[in-house]
């Protein structure tokens, strides 16, 4: 499962990737630290950019197994991954000049805390890049999966969080706090991809926990959301397959 759903991530998020690595502009030697690395795509990439180390941290043991295999396979030996929160990790300090993320730093408990932490882990002087999504209203596909499994049903709580930092006062006020200056917001608008075809991205979906735990509670037949899933989802068929629209932003900022 935890293959499956580092490959869907890593595909549907293929484009927005593409986009923040350049804004990040990693120097040769600069030390990087990736936020919610996941599998460790973003880790790599970074890696491969400085000839100083890049380091990886995520909650999830199972995707970190993925990102040390992956990374092993191509050979990289300034990678590493570290299981932790980026909220209360003993990073070393000021042991990092530039921090990374790829949709990782929404989801904090106490993000005033989390910022806080991390800024000890920069140096000063150090740089973010984090791409995180915009406001909820702005992300439709966010629902969109969800109301097709289950009509009327309430927006999930936890879903919300993913859309915490949308609002570029309140993720300004964060950093701010935190000790950022230099604060702004490059905006993506790039699709997030579900699949090559109606077929594979039904597959890919149905393997993923939302739409289980989703078919799990729902007292219908499942053949009847998932054929509403596929109604969803042959809408946005696509020349370049299953695409919904998306925005986030890529915030910058500096440590003062």
């Amino acid at each position: 499962m935890a293959f499956q759903c580092a490959d869907f991530y890593d595909a549907e998020l293929a484009r927005h990737h593409r986009r923040l690595l350049p804004a990040a502009r990693i120097g040769m030697f600069d030390r990087v630290l990736d936020i919610g690395c996941g599998a460790g795509q973003t880790t790599r990439e970074a890696a491969r950019a400085t000839r100083a180390k890049a380091v990886g941290i995520d909650i999830s043991a199972g995707m970190l197994e993925i990102a040390r295999q992956r990374s092993a396979e191509a050979g990289l030996r300034n990678v590493a991954f570290e299981l932790g929160d980026a909220q209360k990790h003993d990073f070393p300090a000021a042991g990092f000049d530039l921090s990374i993320s790829r949709f990782g730093v929404m989801f904090f408990a106490d993000p005033v805390a989390a910022f806080a932490n991390i800024a000890r882990a920069m140096r000063p002087g150090a740089r973010l890049a984090w791409m995180v999504w915009q406001s909820q209203e702005r992300n439709p596909w966010s629902g969109a999966i969800r109301q097709a499994l289950a009509p009327g049903a309430a927006v999930v709580t936890d879903a919300g969080k993913a859309f915490s930092l949308g609002d570029p006062a309140i993720a300004t006020e964060l950093l701010n706090t935190a000790g950022f200056g230099s604060i702004d917001f490059a905006e993506v608008r790039e699709p997030v991809f579900y699949g090559s075809d109606v077929d594979t991205a039904l597959d890919a979906l149905a393997g993923l926990y939302m739409v289980k735990d989703t078919l799990a509670r729902s007292d219908e037949p499942p053949e009847m959301p998932l054929q509403r899933l596929r109604n969803l989802l042959e809408a946005h068929m696509t020349a370049d397959g299953v695409l919904f629209d998306s925005r986030a932003w890529i915030i910058s900022a500096k440590q003062q």
